[in-house]
């Protein structure tokens, strides 16, 4: 009897804390949401406008005939047009991302509805522990159920820190990808530099095609990253801001089109790549450290109920 409620207590402890997970991860994903649609309202304004740019410039007026023969106009046309192409650019990526982050609040509202009554189930099971206690003539049991409580509360914190693990290590693949195709980029650029032709330069911006998939997906999982998280961030003793570290891919997709063909842009994106990965890795790090204290520590509680057991 005593192990049935135990291991209840132990699976309705990490529900509570799921709820409570799942709560603010919904709240944390709306804010971004709204931020996203701000930005997304501006970004089309901008789009508009260099639309509207290259429309005019295209229009063969006396005035732009004269630009045209003096070799004026084509070259501002061709700028306008890389500005349009990197207006559309932006808008698309902000567009995707407000889609990811509206599946994901969908997501954790459909995982949310199954922890609906929770906190009955929670208050059920606390009168059934009062009534055991109160039955038994044991003077263990008022102990050994706040064992149960610690234990609960500890695996719950556990499966936290180890899905939190999992998030991160898929943040650092994309990142050592996204660092990957860079470098390659960067020496690719280097001899596009030195006279490597047209074949240089289309490798080099193949690699850039591939970087930019690489931290479209780095930034994802970093959302995702990020909201695993929030409930654990003050246990774990994180200092790293890591709300700031989600904005680090607008340094590369902000430049692309336009900027992505100067090498010195590359490698700036490069060392932001770098960057990232250092912070990430010294999360993880963190994080790991604390999993196994805290394996150690249900390891001890486990021993210590078990040897109460024995005694009742």
């Amino acid at each position: 009897m005593f192990t049935e409620i135990n291991t209840k207590l132990i699976e309705i402890k990490g529900d509570l804390r799921k709820k409570q997970k799942f709560e603010a991860q919904i709240e944390d994903f709306q804010k971004e949401y709204k931020v996203v649609e701000e930005r997304i309202a501006q970004l089309q304004m901008t789009y508009k406008s260099e639309e509207k740019d290259v429309t005019q410039l295209e229009k063969m007026t006396l005035k732009h005939l004269f630009a045209l023969l003096s070799g004026t106009k084509d070259e501002k046309l061709s700028k306008e047009k890389q500005e349009l192409i990197a207006a559309k650019h932006k808008l698309e990526e902000a567009s995707k991302t407000k889609s990811e982050i509206n599946k994901a609040i969908l997501d954790l509202k459909n995982k949310l509805h199954t922890l609906d009554n929770v906190e009955s189930r929670y208050k059920q099971l606390l009168s059934e522990k009062e009534k055991m206690i109160k039955a038994s003539h044991s003077p263990h049991a008022d102990k050994m159920f706040e064992l149960s409580e610690q234990e609960g509360i500890l695996k719950a914190y556990i499966q936290e820190l180890e899905e939190a693990i999992v998030a991160g290590t898929r943040v650092k693949h994309d990142l050592l990808e996204a660092q990957t195709s860079l470098e390659k980029a960067s020496n690719w650029g280097t001899f596009d530099m030195f006279g490597g032709g047209s074949i240089s330069s289309f490798v080099k911006h193949q690699h850039l095609d591939e970087a930019e998939a690489s931290i479209h997906k780095a930034q994802t999982s970093m959302r995702y990253f990020q909201k695993e998280l929030l409930d654990i961030q003050e246990e774990a003793h994180l200092e790293i801001d890591i709300s700031g570290m989600l904005k680090f891919a607008d340094f590369f997709f902000d430049g692309f089109f336009v900027d992505m063909m100067v090498q010195g842009k590359i490698n700036d994106s490069l060392e932001q790549t770098k960057s990232q990965l250092t912070k990430v890795s010294e999360i993880l790090s963190n994080l790991s450290e604390q999993f196994e204290a805290r394996k150690a520590e249900v390891e001890t509680i486990g021993q210590e109920r078990k040897e109460l057991i024995e005694n009742l």
